[in-house]
């Protein structure tokens, strides 16, 4: 499932309430009217998205054949924050944005959760890959083995596996390529831990 425009999540809820209460679907001047878009091909293309990403199937060439394709989990979309990227690799700048990416609920975590951008391909063996998004639970301890965003030195952000070791802690990439970090555990603040990957086609 691809992550959803806040635009594409309010049509797909409408889809789904119209149809239940009617047992059909909306047809393009419905979901027009609906929405306030004067121009029908603006409506056929947040349908044409939402078909691409997996959430409907149509008809071509039938007016009102809109399907909705159940989620895994028959699962609503979660809106999280998208906070900008976290390197997979050499530590970057977190850079925030403002953004605002729809999450299947089954991939959101119990607490306060966000989604980072990755940005690198030291996690490839976990098949996070350069370009995936993480859904991030906020949380500030992990347990060995955990995935983590860590901010390190205060500065720089980085995704990786999480170990205590000797008063130390070694952060470790899932690349063969790559050498593990290894700091003073006092040089490490957890910021969150990963609970869900996503990626855009």
């Amino acid at each position: 499932m691809l992550p959803l425009t806040k635009r594409q999540r309010e049509i797909l809820d409408f889809l789904n309430e119209f149809i239940q209460q009617h047992g059909y679907a909306p047809s393009l001047e419905e979901i027009g009217r609906r929405f306030s878009l004067s121009s029908l091909a603006t409506v056929h293309k947040h349908l044409t998205n939402l078909q691409e990403k997996g959430f409907i199937k149509r008809a071509w060439n039938r007016s009102r054949s809109v399907e909705l394709i159940p989620t895994r989990a028959g699962g609503r979309a979660l809106e999280l924050p998208l906070l900008g990227f976290v390197a997979a690799g050499a530590p970057i700048e977190a850079v925030a944005t403002t953004e605002m990416i729809a999450v299947p609920e089954d991939l959101v975590g119990k607490r306060d959760s966000y989604v980072l951008r990755v940005k690198g391909d030291s996690m490839i063996d976990e098949q996070i890959r350069d370009g995936d998004y993480v859904i991030v639970e906020d949380r500030k301890t992990a347990e060995n083995g955990e995935m983590v965003i860590a901010l390190l030195g205060g500065a720089d952000v980085t995704l990786k596996k999480f170990y205590r070791e000797n008063g130390q802690v070694r952060l470790q990439p899932a690349n063969a390529a790559l050498q593990p970090l290894v700091v003073d555990a006092e040089q490490v603040q957890i910021q969150g831990v990963v609970v869900g990957v996503m990626r855009k086609y």
